[in-house]
This record gives structure tokens, C-alpha cells and sequence, in this order.
């Protein structure tokens, strides 16, 4: 059904429906998510996210992008808070059109004078719309439109300035005459008292609908007996934004770290979720040529348990443009270039996918993930054999591997490489630098380099029972160590977490 089509059907509606304010496509789409079948875009959450006022000091072309990104994320249909119509039934009309190339169902214009004032402010001192002139306006609008069931909404704002019941019910009744599809009645009070007298009075001529901001405590279902059409929450998205954000940066500030808010805080994956970033994997595998996806990514998968990590490691490679994944260990996913098992530790299991590795292949464990920045770093780094080492480690742990670099970690080295000196999987071992965290990549020079080295040790009789340390410490060409802090994950650590939040 198109957006027009489902609005109209919300104005009419029998029930009560609820609507939900958003200012941009991301809390557009979290409110489509939520449940909601209508979006109220905001003029006060869409003006305070540009960081201007709500008097008009956004233009109406900017509110037009705003509006067309909400337009695109979302399938349900929005109604344009659409101020006064941004000046006289010139404006007003030309807004339809533009309004209805956007696919936006409806706009809700108010009788006060341009440029507006937030009713909230000084409500009593705003002068309204000349009743005439507005009704003018909204001919004009109705003559306008396309679409038969775009709605335009009238707003009255005599509660807000004072002017009492019977001139709101004067100016409801000639915006009904002047063809308004359906009729907003706002009041400041705490209370419904001047909603219900008005809804009394009022007789169901047309659909109500109202903005509870201020009288919230009124049970919804009272709404419901008053006959209302539709309640829009109209800011309060906005406004919890406002408190989540001041609470996490002033954590980070008081901190100087991350530690304390990265829990509760929505994670990366999310973001990339909400933006639609399988989709865009979906279509990239579907439109581009083989020859464009340049790199690709070998996952070693070393013990069960790790699907949630593996999970989200395909999809983070994915996001950063490798699809071409080979996946030995495990066979629960499918949709990759290659997956299949493998006898023996990690450096057989490598062993067996060894003409898979070329120029730009990176190699990693299934049961780890790592932060975006941390793989980017390593793509963009150009030396022929290149490992992850977290200089922030714990000396102890089984079937850890730790590095003894040439230089240990300092300031100087942050995103450069120093080269690798020895592996070991003793803690005790002295001078160590990190932790391997099992992410590394290699070129097409250290591709044939992996490769002799592979068939070399393929020749010991303990062959099966190696590992990537084996690996390391047999090649004799440079190997570069690059450095991070933190910034992954193994599925120890994972678990112990998730242990702590079932707990919790």
C-alpha cells in the first residue's frame, strides 16, 4: 500500500493510533523497527539536530534532505511537521509538490504567523493566522496535491495563545470548510480538560489528533473514550538522544577511556545493521565482477562455540569489501567462497587451503573479532607478511602466542610496524612484547614465501600437530609486527562476558 494510501487510513481509523516522532533516517528506521505504523518528523527534533532554533531558522530545502533520507530508510509513511507552511499559499503549495516527489503522506501546517515560535514559548504572546489568509492556504494546498490521499492536517493554536475554547472550535470548523483532512488541536495544560471540552464540543466533524506532550500523565486509554484518531509522541527521541549522549561524553571526558561506556552503548554491528550493510553485501556479490574482489580471507576455525564470533567476523569482513572467504573447520556456513574441515591443528588446516593464498589474503582465527580500525589498519599495510599483536596482554593463558619483537610497543611505533623476532606459547619466556591475536595478512611476495614455507614443514613427520608459531618462527624472511591496544575479542573473553550479563 502506498505511504499516502497507509496515512489516510491512520487518520481514519476507527482506533486509536499512535505515532512516533523522528528527525533523521536512523531514528526513522528505529521507529519503523519499533512498531509504530506512522513517523511525526518533528519541526522542534528536526531544527535542535541541525542546531538551530525552531523558529524557522532551518529552511525549508533543508528540511526537504532531512525528509528525503527519512523517506528512503523507512516504509511506512511520515507526516511533515510542517510548520506554517513556510510562508503564504505560494510556499504552501509548492511544498505539496515537492513533498509528494519525496513520497512524504502528509503535512501538518499551523495557524500562526512566519516566521513560527515553538508553541512552548511564550505561547500566549504568539499572534495567530488570519483566519481567511490560512483557510486560503489550505485551498491552495488541497488544490495542489497529486495524490488524492495525501493529508494535510490543520493545527489550532488558540489553546496555546490563550483564546479559549469557542475560537478554537471557530477555526477548526472553517479549516474543515476550507477542505483540511483532518484537524490537530494543541493545548499546554497538564491536564486533558481542554482536549475533552473541545472533543464535546467538536461532534467527530473530522478526525482529531492530538500531542500529549505536556499532559503525558493522561491514561492513553482516556484518548481512546475521548474519540481521539491519532496521539503523536511528538519529541521524545530526540530528546533521549540528548540524555544518552551527554551521559557518555561526559563518561569519556571524566575517564579519558572508553571502558566504562563501550557496554552500554550500542555496538558497531548495529550501526552497520540499521545502515543496511548486508544488503549492500548481497548486491555487491551479485553485481560485481569477480575480478574486482581482490582480497580474501582464510578463517581457521579451531574449536566449537564460536558461531556468534564467526558471525559477526564474516559480516565485518564483508562490510569492509572482502567476500571472497574460505572457512575451514566447521560446516555451518555456507555462503562463502570455500568451507570445509580439515584433520590436524591450524597450520595442517592452512596447509590444505594453501593455493587460496595470494596477494592480499588475510588469515584469522574463527573464535575472535576485532574492531573496525583494526582491520583496516592491517589491509593498508604494505609489508609481505604482516601479524596483529596486542602490546596490552595477559603473560599467562594456554594455547596463547606470545610475540618477541625487535622493538617493543611505545607511542612512536602507533600505526607503524616493527619486525618480528620469535613466537613462543610459554608466558614465562622473557622479553615478551604482546599476544598474537591471530589476524595477520600477507602479499603476493609473502604469499609465495607462506607457500614454501607450508610444503617445507609438510615434510615432518609432527606435521599434523603444528602450529602457527611453528610457522612463524621457521620463516626467515621479515615478518612484520603490528601493535594495537585492546581493541579485540577471543571467545574466552566473550563467554566470560556473556556470563556476566546472564548473571546480571
Amino acid at each position: 500500500m502506498k505511504k499516502t494510501a497507509q496515512l489516510r487510513n491512520l487518520i481514519n481509523s476507527k482506533q486509536l493510533e499512535l505515532v512516533m516522532e523522528a528527525h533523521n533516517a536512523l531514528s526513522a528506521k528505529i521507529v519503523e523497527e519499533a512498531g509504530f505504523k506512522g513517523i511525526w518528523a518533528s519541526g522542534l527534533s528536526m531544527s535542535a539536530a541541525m542546531g538551530v532554533r525552531d523558529n524557522n531558522e532551518a529552511s525549508w530545502t533543508q528540511v526537504m534532505e532531512v525528509l528525503e533520507f527519512m523517506s528512503d530508510a523507512t516504509s511506512i509513511p511520515i507526516l511533515l511537521d510542517g510548520d506554517t507552511g513556510y510562508g503564504n499559499f505560494n510556499n504552501a503549495r509548492r511544498l505539496i509538490k515537492k513533498l509528494e516527489q519525496r513520497q512524504i503522506a502528509g503535512v501538518c501546517i499551523e495557524d500562526k504567523l512566519f516566521p513560527k515560535t515553538n508553541s512552548f514559548i511564550k505561547g500566549e504572546a504568539q499572534p495567530l493566522a488570519d483566519i481567511d489568509e490560512f483557510c486560503g492556504k489550505i485551498k491552495a494546498m488541497k488544490d495542489s496535491q497529486i495524490d488524492d490521499d495525501f493529508v494535510v492536517v490543520s493545527r489550532v493554536e488558540a489553546f496555546i495563545a490563550g483564546w479559549g475554547l469557542q475560537e478554537a472550535l471557530r477555526r477548526a470548523e472553517a479549516y474543515r470548510q476550507a477542505g483540511t483532512d483532518a484537524i490537530l488541536i494543541h493545548s499546554k495544560r497538564a491536564d486533558s480538560t481542554e482536549i475533552e471540552a473541545f472533543m464535546k464540543e467538536w461532534g467527530g466533524r473530522l478526525p482529531i489528533i492530538i500531542v500529549p506532550t505536556k499532559y503525558y500523565a493522561v491514561p492513553t486509554e482516556r484518548f481512546r473514550d475521548m474519540g481521539v484518531s491519532v496521539a503523536i509522541w511528538a519529541n521524545h527521541n530526540l530528546r533521549a538522544s540528548i540524555t544518552a549522549m551527554q551521559k557518555t561524553s561526559r563518561q569519556i571526558y571524566q575517564d579519558e577511556s572508553l571502558v566504562n561506556v563501550e557496554g552500554g552503548v550500542a555496538p558497531v554491528e548495529e550501526v552497520f545493521r540499521l545502515q543496511g550493510a548486508k544488503e549492500l553485501a548481497a548486491a555487491e556479490k551479485k553485481y560485481l565482477p569477480a575480478s574486482e574482489k581482490n582480497t580474501n580471507s582464510i578463517i581457521l576455525v579451531r574449536q566449537s562455540g564460536s558461531q556468534p564470533l564467526l558471525d559477526r567476523q564474516i559480516e565485518q569482513l564483508n562490510t569492509s569489501g572482502i567476500k571472497n572467504i574460505c572457512l575451514i573447520g566447521s560446516s555451518d556456513v555456507m555462503d562463502i567462497a570455500c568451507n570445509v574441515s580439515a584433520e590436524g591443528k591450524e597450520l595442517y588446516s592452512l596447509y590444505t587451503l594453501r593455493e587460496k593464498i595470494r596477494d592480499n589474503t588475510v588469515i584469522s582465527y574463527g573464535e575472535m573479532i576485532y574492531k573496525t580500525h583494526v582491520l583496516n589498519e592491517l589491509l593498508n599495510d604494505s609489508n609481505d607478511i604482516t601479524i596483529v599483536v596486542d602490546a596490552d596482554f595477559e603473560p599467562k593463558g594456554n594455547s596463547k602466542h606470545f610475540v618477541t619483537a625487535k622493538v617493543p610497543y611505545s607511542k612512536l611505533l602507533y600505526s607503524k610496524t616493527t619486525e618480528l623476532s620469535q613466537v613462543s606459547s610459554e608466558p614465562d619466556v622473557e622479553n615478551i612484547h604482546g599476544e598474537f591475536i591471530g589476524l595477520w595478512k600477507v602479499s603476493a611476495k609473502g604469499a609465495v614465501i607462506l607457500q614454501q614455507a607450508l610444503e617445507q614443514l609438510a615434510e615432518r613427520e609432527d606435521f599434523k600437530q603444528l602450529t602457527l608459531a611453528d610457522l612463524f618462527n621457521h620463516i626467515r624472511a621479515p615478518i612484520a609486527v603490528k601493535y594495537i591496544k585492546g581493541s579485540w575479542l577471543d571467545i574466552d573473553t566473550f563467554m566470560e562476558l556473556q556470563k556476566v550479563g546472564e548473571a546480571e
